[in-house]
């Protein structure tokens, strides 16, 4: 049974906005820290952004300003808006549900299968 379940993704020109969605089970929403990654072919997966269960977010600096992670706790469910896209955001972006260690360690213990976001040049 999926836990995490992403959708959102797709084919936008540069410069152009998604809202990618990941719909949780709520024993994982309500407990973990939820995260985005991504993966281009060829590289490894990183972390895009992250938020806690009270609401504080993080981003990788290559996306500041551009992309807001926010979570609703009434539908469960965690968004990625993604505005002022460039082709080097082109990737498979994985919701991912995680547990917050001292010194800011997060370590992800469930993904979503993952969806597709091409932006062309």
């Amino acid at each position: 049974q999926a836990q995490l379940v992403e959708s959102g993704g797709g084919l936008v020109q540069t410069g152009g906005s998604l809202r990618l969605s990941c719909a949780a089970s709520g024993s994982i929403f309500s407990r973990n820290v939820m995260l985005w990654y991504r993966q281009a072919p060829g590289k490894q997966r990183d972390v895009v952004a992250s938020i806690t269960t009270l609401g504080g977010a993080k981003y990788v600096d290559s996306v500041k300003g551009r992309f807001t992670i926010s979570r609703d706790s009434a539908k469960n469910t965690v968004y990625l808006q993604m505005n002022s896209l460039k082709p080097e955001d082109t990737a498979v972006y994985y919701c991912a549900a995680g547990i917050q260690y001292a010194g800011s360690v997060i370590v992800p213990t469930s993904w979503g299968q993952g969806t597709q976001v091409t932006v062309s040049s």
